[in-house]
């Protein structure tokens, strides 16, 4: 069965994609790094926001939205790509002992995506906390604020984290419908 992505309502995006075969091919956090710089570029590019993010060892959840209808799918496939291309030379020259495990001829990511619509603040909020709990769920971590991959440290203390974030709570500036209200 098809998937459909719905990306013209003016909802923001919780997508999250893995690495293929879920491999631990973000172990490295010079790995996690280019994804997160990459995911910074793209939103400069595509006139993106983000409301949160984090970069697990397998893959990566991010919560999105855009100022043009029809724009995710583009986004996801040049972040995507992107990393793709600097993770495996990343990996290719400066960790030789870590690539020796892989083939580095088999992709990054997964061929998909999955994407779950954002319409409402209540929502917002239940996938950010869920993001930033990964890596204590995963036990990488005591707390979300100590995992340097992820948005939680700009909530919980106000730091910079590479990426452009936008405050969960400027979502009514930016079409979100929140039924509840």
């Amino acid at each position: 069965m098809p998937r459909h992505i719905f990306d013209e309502q003016g909802h923001a995006h919780f997508v999250t994609f893995s690495c293929f075969g879920r491999r631990r091919l973000l172990d490295h956090d010079g790995a996690k790094g280019i994804v997160v710089s990459t995911l910074a570029h793209q939103l400069s590019r595509l006139e993106s926001r983000c409301f949160g993010f984090v970069v697990m060892p397998n893959h990566v959840h991010a919560l999105l939205w855009f100022s043009r209808t029809g724009t995710l799918s583009v986004f996801m496939k040049h972040w995507k790509q992107r990393s793709s291309f600097e993770i495996k030379q990343f990996l290719k020259g400066g960790i030789p002992e870590y690539t020796g495990r892989i083939d580095l001829g088999d992709p990054v990511w997964q061929p998909r995506y999955y994407d779950f619509n954002v319409y409402s603040e209540k929502k917002l909020l239940e996938k950010l906390e869920y993001m930033h709990c990964n890596p204590v769920r995963a036990e990488l971590t005591d707390a979300p604020r100590e995992w340097l991959f992820s948005s939680a440290r700009f909530y919980e203390m106000g730091e910079s984290v590479e990426v452009p974030i936008t405050p969960w709570h400027e979502q009514r500036l930016l079409s979100l419908r929140d039924p509840d209200v």
